[in-house]
């Protein structure tokens, strides 16, 4: 996973908000997904445009899917996010200077 993937997904609102619900319940269809963006967001997207949102969200990592029958179940994956944090939030330490003695 590249980072430029990362961040390129976290660029847009829609994809920010599709994480928003995923954060707030995970496992969710398609259907649910688009569902929730229409009446709790009022964002009157198709699912076609929800599907591709996904796909990239998919490709940095962020999201995951499992099939259940012939369910598909969205997760969030945080594991993309505690990364980029720790690379700047929480550095290793550097190593000690030698003495050129």
């Amino acid at each position: 996973m590249a980072a430029d993937d990362l961040f390129k997904a976290l660029a847009d609102g829609t994809r920010r908000t599709i994480l928003d619900e995923l954060a707030e319940k995970s496992g969710q269809t398609l259907f649910e997904i688009c569902s929730r963006l229409s009446m709790k967001h009022g964002l009157g997207i198709s699912r076609q445009a929800v599907s591709q949102h996904l796909a990239v969200l998919e490709a940095a990592g962020l999201v995951e899917t499992r099939r259940e029958g012939r369910y598909k179940f969205h997760d969030l994956n945080v594991a993309p996010l505690r990364h980029i944090t720790e690379r700047w939030l929480d550095p290793p330490a550097p190593a000690p200077e030698k003495d050129p003695s």
